[in-house]
């Protein structure tokens, strides 16, 4: 049975009652996930809390944490910076993500409420509206979204943890990425994928999804050979 819509900030603590490092770590891998933080660039405790008008404890932390997930990378000498991706790195991406993304997809498809495809269909229109406006943050953002809620949907903790972690490795890229194409030219495979969890088709979101996915990755791998 379809299950109650859940939103992928349920079991999240109210913002204000998080404590300082965990709210400086979420703001961290924000600038991270979105490309706020470019690939190689450089990131320092003492630049950091300036930024994020924060403590050098929690920074310091934010900054340990991102570098055990792989958002950040230790070089030496003290010395944290934003990875920048190789040809491996996105063959290794593309991987994990089509065969991720289409398994979420499809328990998500046998699992989601009215609901569900509901707020599916909300943040894909405000997607639309983020690429018509030329609005790159925005679309980066509601682009994460949707398809973390449909990981939320799935209710696969673990296998959503990893897809979700594999957001961070290429999020800065993609920024470059899309901002060098502009938004109108990103492909969109969700109304196909949304069509048939309508429809309860799970085969067919599935594979629209690894279309999506895949499409996606190989745009990321073709400009940054270029």
């Amino acid at each position: 049975m379809p299950q109650t819509a859940r939103s992928s900030e349920d079991s999240d603590t109210t913002p204000h009652r998080l404590p300082a490092h965990e709210l400086i770590y979420r703001q961290l891998r924000n600038l991270v996930l979105f490309g706020d933080l470019a690939p190689g660039q450089a990131v320092t405790i003492q630049g950091l809390t300036d930024r994020l008008e924060a403590g050098m404890t929690p920074v310091r932390e934010a900054i340990r944490r991102l570098i055990s997930e792989g958002a950040l990378e230790f070089q030496g000498n003290r010395r944290v910076s934003v990875p920048v991706l190789t040809a491996d790195n996105i063959s290794e991406l593309i991987l994990a993500r089509q065969w991720l993304d289409p398994h979420l997809t499809l328990r998500a498809t046998e699992r989601a409420s009215l609901d569900d495809l509901d707020v599916l269909t909300a943040l894909d229109e405000d997607l639309d509206n983020a690429i018509s406006a030329g609005d790159l943050r925005a679309y980066l953002e509601l682009n994460y979204r949707f398809h973390q809620h449909i990981y939320t949907i799935a209710d696969a903790p673990i296998l959503a943890d990893l897809a979700d972690g594999l957001w961070l490795r290429f999020g800065p890229s993609l920024r470059v990425v899309c901002g060098r194409m502009g938004t109108q030219s990103l492909p969109d495979k969700h109304k196909a994928m949304l069509e048939a969890m309508h429809a309860r088709d799970a085969e067919t979101a599935a594979r629209a999804i690894r279309e999506d996915v895949i499409q996606g990755m190989e745009q990321v791998r073709h400009a940054l050979q270029l």
